[in-house]
């Protein structure tokens, strides 16, 4: 195999799907999809997200470290190293027969087999970091890295470079006001109505779905309103019998976009649809006229690029607070609202209505996020791998 990347990480879809668009990148540098191979974990969302890319897929068997006290999270985090260990002794026999000239670390426990294994045989190692306030993993791998390629310009990793955060071709060239129209039919949504996308990250947030089922509620007659909430699918299930059993009318799946333009007429009221995980948020984006999110990298990151107006609540047991600082850097620069967990449900709803009547705060929203996101339209990582890989940037 001419093998130049191994791209390796992943778990949930914010690891995974950074890491595609690295891929992406490379090869809009001139690399072929058969050059590039990934390596993530059996349990993690790349095994749904990275076989419709064409790439090259090995999944290993590890887990990450658990925070919890309990006696099962402990019983678990028995099993880390030698699964870690194992792992990494099958990953190691693989890259010796494949022999990448670089390997792109991209976060998350399952990244660490590779990282470890390009250390053992000296192959230059890129760490992708799209945090404000690195991870664990991220601050580990960074040690034995030739290079960090960082979404911030005030990362504190060694031998870092702002190279903007790895977004999707699709997202990086969307312009909203072009695609607005063809994604609103895609949905079922009337061009008349105000739009917003709720999105809890990839697991859903219940603080976000508590909040946005009080706004539909005291809501539910207005027809002017459209909301697409995408639940997470691990609250899908608890989520509809809530709403069925409140007595609360919603569009449910893929249904739910047949289905909306007939609740658009007189007398229906909000057109509330309730997914359990998004597939196409290229045209969520082009869609809403406000996005309601968590404060993940990608969320950040996918904002400034498309430039969507977005109220941001970042989730408070994250590591080391890291979403709020990932937040803070959109919010400072007015390119997004900021709230709390705490204020969320007692705000959210006076915010969003504010909002619905102030499309110059709307706008000024858009433009700021948007002026951020000019480095990561800019899909400056390859370029840094590449050179990392001819060995132009040393350790």
């Amino acid at each position: 195999m001419n093998c130049f990347a191994v791209i390796a990480g992943g778990g949930t879809s914010g690891h995974v799907l950074p890491a595609l668009a690295i891929a992406e990148s490379l090869i809009d540098f001139g690399r072929s999809r058969e050059e590039i191979v990934y390596f993530g974990a059996r349990r993690g969302r790349e095994g749904q997200l990275v076989p419709p890319s064409g790439l090259t897929l090995y999944l290993f068997d590890v887990i990450g470290l658990k925070r919890e006290l309990s006696i099962r999270a402990q019983l678990s985090n028995l099993l880390f190293a030698p699964k870690l260990s194992f792992a990494t002794w099958k990953a190691f026999r693989l890259m010796r027969r494949i022999r990448p000239r670089v390997v792109i670390s991209v976060g998350g426990y399952a990244s660490l087999p590779a990282v470890l294994s390009a250390r053992l045989l000296r192959i230059p190692i890129v760490v992708v970091t799209y945090d404000r306030t690195p991870g664990r993993s991220s601050a580990l791998t960074s040690r034995f890295a030739t290079a960090v390629a960082s979404a911030f310009p005030d990362s504190p990793l060694p031998r870092s470079q702002f190279t903007g955060a790895p977004v999707r071709r699709t997202l990086r060239t969307l312009n909203r006001d072009e695609e607005r129209s063809l994604a609103r039919k895609r949905f079922g949504i009337a061009p008349e109505c105000f739009m917003i996308g709720v999105v809890g990250g990839s697991l859903g947030s219940g603080i976000l779905n508590d909040a946005i089922l009080d706004f539909v509620r005291s809501h539910s007659d207005d027809q002017t309103l459209a909301v697409r909430h995408i639940v997470g699918d691990r609250f899908l299930d608890s989520y509809r019998r809530l709403l069925k059993a409140q007595g609360v009318d919603f569009l449910e799946g893929q249904a739910a976009s047949d289905q909306a333009l007939n609740q658009t007429s007189p007398g229906r009221g909000i057109v509330y649809q309730v997914v359990g995980y998004e597939d196409d948020m290229l045209s969520l984006y082009a869609a809403v006229d406000v996005l309601i999110g968590r404060g993940g990298a990608g969320t950040v990151a996918e904002v400034s690029v498309t430039g969507t107006p977005a109220i941001l609540i970042p989730w408070s047991g994250a590591a080391d607070d890291h979403q709020t600082e990932n937040v803070r850097w959109l919010a400072d620069a007015k390119g997004a609202i900021q709230l709390s967990e705490d204020s969320c449900r007692q705000q959210l709803s006076v915010l969003l209505d504010s909002l619905r009547l102030d499309s110059a705060t709307l706008s000024d929203l858009g433009r700021h996020a948007y002026a951020l996101g000019a480095k990561n339209r800019a899909g400056a990582i390859a370029e840094l791998v590449e050179n990392v890989a001819r060995k132009t940037v040393t350790p």
